[in-house]
């Protein structure tokens, strides 16, 4: 069963000096939201990027992917923190999409730390966000149990 979801976005003006909104959202959770050139190559200044949408998605497919592997493991977890940094880099070929950094924190009783590291590794390389990027991005992730 497929399953889709949009987004809808709209620009005005040039690359550096223009700007543009995501408009709205399938589900409706967000809108309205201003993004430019200035925000996606430097500061923020209250404005969203596709690179910080990109780490969202990260960020929560990821944890929905470690989630499944810990509870499939016998150790749910309490609670699992994470963090996704997408680096936005120019280099010899122009712009691009170069990294996805995970770190992840967990509280999961009766896991060991090398077995909350592996599997954290193969949720990474697993998750449908990660699948997207890879080939792509490069992926890392760091997992510390607390």
């Amino acid at each position: 069963m497929a399953t889709t979801r949009f987004a809808e976005t709209t620009w005005k003006g040039d690359l550096t000096s223009g700007s543009g909104t995501i408009d709205y959202v399938s589900s409706g959770s967000f809108t309205r939201m201003p993004v430019t050139w200035a925000s996606r190559t430097g500061d923020h200044n209250g404005r969203t990027s596709p690179e910080e949408l990109i780490a969202a998605a990260h960020a929560s497919c990821f944890s929905m992917a470690f989630a499944s592997r810990l509870a499939k493991n016998g150790t749910p977890a309490a609670r699992l923190d994470i963090k996704a940094v997408v680096t936005f880099d120019k280099g010899d070929a122009g712009w691009k999409i170069a990294r996805s950094e995970l770190t992840v924190r967990g509280d999961v009783p009766g896991i060991d730390a090398a077995t909350f590291a592996e599997l954290a590794e193969d949720a990474k390389e697993n998750c449908p966000v990660s699948q997207a990027l890879k080939g792509n991005v490069e992926l890392a992730v760091s997992a510390t149990l607390v």
